[in-house]
């Protein structure tokens, strides 16, 4: 008789083992992921977009016009030395304008001449025609430098109190002439992101530019013209 008790409460064991399986089982069907799942889909979510084998920087989160969470270097946690990501943004936007208008302006020049009053620059070569200018009028040099002074102290005293206040975004010095920034804010963002974007190819533009000029002393639409005929078919 007891082994057929034994038998008989083994089973119900069993049974309830096996219920409760399943109904843990079904429970964790509809259960939250777990922790290490959810670390893994926080690790993918802050992969940088320009560069997805690298974890998107903490600082970059996209708010800004063409952040893509591009820093390798780190440069955008850098903020022990004077240097923070407010002025790496305010510093990025002023060379992209410099770019953009030294690009026009050289490409200008190469092809219709120099601008009135300096007719002495006839080189193609923009960093030639900076030595003839310098060499016959000095003082328009003298008078770059000196505009290039002033330039630098205001946009120094509004990036130091923008800054400190936070009151002003990097690079913006309430020019809108034309009245961009009252109308549509997705078209404006779009605007603000376009400028970021031509800038940067401006830069790498202006460097090209610079070297080619210094390497061959030819123009660049000269070197161009170059490059595409001893290059094509």
């Amino acid at each position: 008789a007891s082994t057929i008790i034994d038998t008989i409460s083994s089973s119900k064991m069993k049974f309830a083992a096996l219920i409760a399986a399943v109904f843990a089982g079904s429970a964790s069907a509809f259960a939250p992921a777990g922790k290490s799942a959810q670390r893994s889909l926080a690790l993918n979510a802050e992969k940088s977009k320009a560069l997805p084998f690298m974890n998107r920087p903490a600082l970059l989160d996209g708010s800004m016009a063409g952040d893509v969470g591009f820093d390798p270097l780190g440069l955008s946690n850098i903020d022990d030395v004077g240097i923070d990501l407010y002025w790496l943004r305010e510093a990025e936007i002023k060379h992209c304008r410099v770019a953009m208008l030294a690009v026009a302006g050289i490409v200008q020049v190469e092809l219709f001449g120099p601008a009135p009053g300096c007719e002495a620059a006839t080189a193609k070569c923009q960093m030639d025609a900076f030595w003839q200018i310098w060499n016959s009028h000095p003082q328009y040099i003298a008078f770059g430098l000196i505009m290039i002074m002033i330039i630098e102290m205001i946009s120094g005293i509004a990036t130091t109190s923008g800054r400190e206040s936070g009151d002003r975004a990097p690079g913006d010095f309430m020019l809108d002439p034309l009245g961009f920034k009252k109308g549509d804010p997705a078209k404006y963002a779009r605007l603000e992101a376009q400028e970021i974007a031509n800038g940067r190819l401006a830069m790498w533009a202006a460097a090209g530019l610079l070297m080619q000029g210094c390497s061959t002393h030819a123009g660049g639409t000269e070197n161009l013209m170059q490059a595409l005929s001893d290059n094509s078919f």
